[in-house]
């Protein structure tokens, strides 16, 4: 029997690694962008910058996710040529990466201005932006086994 406990084992697993990882970036943009539209909403600057520093510990954490979820592929698949779920989940986690750093981008960008002027369509962009990393983590789900066969 494996022990918990075991350091070497946790960090030697081929997958676990971007199964445990994925769920920080994923809960940091989800709660960025909720504070990104209270702050619209209620006009207040704190609320602005509890959603940056969210979305930028989401842009940051993301990093290894995909990493990890890149070693998984070479690791457990022997980095044989992708399909299906596993190639959709691919692309749209990359994507979902893409569009994290590009929602962080938004709110870097009107950073040290006196009269912060983030566009108004990012609400809309970010909004697809979850829908993105919901598509990506319940395919996910498939893969790992939590939503159905895996």
């Amino acid at each position: 029997m494996v022990n918990p406990f075991d350091i070497r084992s946790v960090l030697t697993a081929k997958h676990a690694q971007h199964v445990v990882l994925i769920h920080f970036p994923i809960a940091l943009f989800l709660v960025g962008v909720f504070f990104d539209f209270i702050a619209q909403i209620a006009k207040r600057s704190v609320f602005a910058a509890v959603a940056y520093y969210n979305l930028f510990g989401a842009a940051l954490s993301a990093l290894p996710v995909v990493a990890t979820g890149l070693l998984a592929w070479q690791f457990q698949l022997e980095g044989q040529k992708l399909k299906g779920i596993l190639l959709m989940h691919l692309l749209l986690g990359s994507t979902s990466l893409a569009l994290i750093w590009i929602a962080w981008l938004f709110h870097r960008r009107s950073r040290g201005q006196f009269a912060p002027s983030l566009p108004f369509f990012r609400l809309g962009f970010e909004m697809l932006a979850v829908v993105v990393v919901m598509l990506t983590s319940h395919l996910g789900g498939f893969l790992s086994g939590v939503n159905g066969p895996g």
